[in-house]
């Protein structure tokens, strides 16, 4: 039974603050259950809005999120100690990203009051989930390109256009949406910010099944979509501002810095204590080159949680700017590649073609084999991370770009 713990403070120390989340969880939550079935069905996000629920009542929703807005207030310091506290119970990730850690983070930096005080609370409680409108079917890594338009109207804005990959649109109930409102100045200048309630009516949202299976993203379709005023998210034109907001938090997440996640860290596919288990079950633990695959693999995470620690003081204290997150959020990608694909060594045939009577901790590989591209894209691509740290934190000279200043109207475009 959930029962409300006694309000925490700047000042609450964190072994004390440990202390209490180990009793709490101890108390008030189930214990992780085994994965099984769809990760992403309805009633997987119905949990973990109960779940979330839980927290929020319990006084450990929202631990880094300011207090008037229904947060603890508290350090990434506590944050920590919360999650490693918490990693033998169930816990809501599912709403981790995007809704806590980068739309929420983003409508914290971007929103009016009214804003925040309305959504942050609710997202906090579990009672709203929001979702990410950015990526175009025909955009690629140009997000700066997007057609998706937003016409004014009166007191109102009119949304028409498609957006896609959205992970969680069918369970969402905001979306933060990128549209092009100013066609006559260059591609980042004309940009604005939108809160779009996902259920508004020209909404339309069909899943898409990748090659593993999973239902997780979508593509939207926004057909004559009326808006508020007080939608906007921002200012008028200043989209650009609030997607590279956004796209900070949304890097930091995925390279494991952001302070806004609770609960495990996402499988990344491979992690070293499980290659130890996979080695074991196909009897090759004694096997030097898989010993040597193990010692590397777990050489690479103590590198990245050591390089997390590392970029997460410097950007607090302002010797890196935010956009160093990518730095983690490059590695973490390599990291997770190399270790997917010695799972896969490990496994052997199995990997690819596991059936009843396989050792059962193969079972997941070769579904996490073919999840291995989604690393170079999440978060934006690799080739994206590597353009922002030569730019935005070393200070090298920009690409060229050829419709750099160029009036969005007057750019050149391939045939449809």
């Amino acid at each position: 039974m959930t029962t409300e713990a006694e309000p925490a403070t700047d000042l609450e120390p964190v072994a004390e603050f440990r202390e209490r989340a180990r009793i709490w969880l101890r108390d008030n939550l189930p214990p992780a259950p085994p994965p099984e079935g769809d990760s992403y069905s309805e009633e997987a996000w119905n949990r973990a809005r109960r779940l979330q629920r839980i927290l929020y009542d319990g006084g450990f929703a929202g631990i880094c999120f300011p207090v008037e807005y229904g947060g603890r207030g508290l350090t990434p310091a506590h944050q920590r100690a919360f999650t490693e506290e918490s990693a033998p119970y169930e816990m809501p990730v599912l709403l981790n990203v995007p809704t806590l850690a980068i739309c929420a983070a983003s409508l914290l930096d971007l929103g009016t009051e009214e804003q925040k005080r309305a959504h942050l609370p609710a997202v906090l409680r579990g009672d709203e989930i929001l979702v990410q409108f950015l990526s175009e079917p025909q955009g690629g890594s140009d997000l700066a390109g997007l057609t998706t338009r937003a016409e004014r109207d009166g007191d109102r804005w009119i949304l028409n256009g498609s957006k896609i990959w959205s992970s969680g649109a069918y369970a969402a109930d905001y979306g933060l949406c990128l549209a092009r409102t100013n066609w006559e100045v260059p591609k980042h200048r004309g940009l604005t910010m939108f809160l779009v309630p996902v259920h508004a009516e020209g909404v339309t949202v069909q899943r898409i099944k990748q090659v593993t299976g999973s239902t997780e993203f979508c593509q939207e379709f926004f057909d004559d979509v009326a808006l508020p005023d007080d939608a906007l998210l921002g200012e008028v034109d200043a989209g650009w501002d609030a997607a590279s907001r956004l796209l900070n938090h949304e890097r930091a997440t995925l390279g494991g810095i952001s302070p806004y996640t609770s609960g495990a860290r996402p499988h990344l596919g491979g992690e070293a204590d499980q290659l130890l288990k996979l080695a074991r079950a196909t009897g090759q633990l004694g096997d030097p080159r898989t010993r040597e695959d193990i010692g590397e693999a777990h050489a690479m995470n103590v590198v990245r949680d050591q390089l997390i620690d590392h970029v997460t003081a410097a950007i607090a204290s302002g010797a890196l700017p935010p956009s160093a997150g990518s730095i983690t959020r490059l590695f973490s990608a390599e990291n997770a590649w190399l270790q997917t694909d010695m799972a896969m060594r490990i496994a052997g045939p199995s990997g690819a073609t596991y059936t009843p009577g396989d050792p059962a901790d193969t079972e997941k590989v070769g579904l996490d084999y073919l999840f291995r591209a989604a690393w170079s894209l999440a978060g934006g691509s690799t080739e994206m991370a590597r353009n922002v740290i030569s730019e935005r934190v070393l200070g090298m000279p920009r690409e060229y770009a050829a419709d750099r200043d160029v009036p969005f109207n007057q750019v050149e475009k391939g045939r449809r």
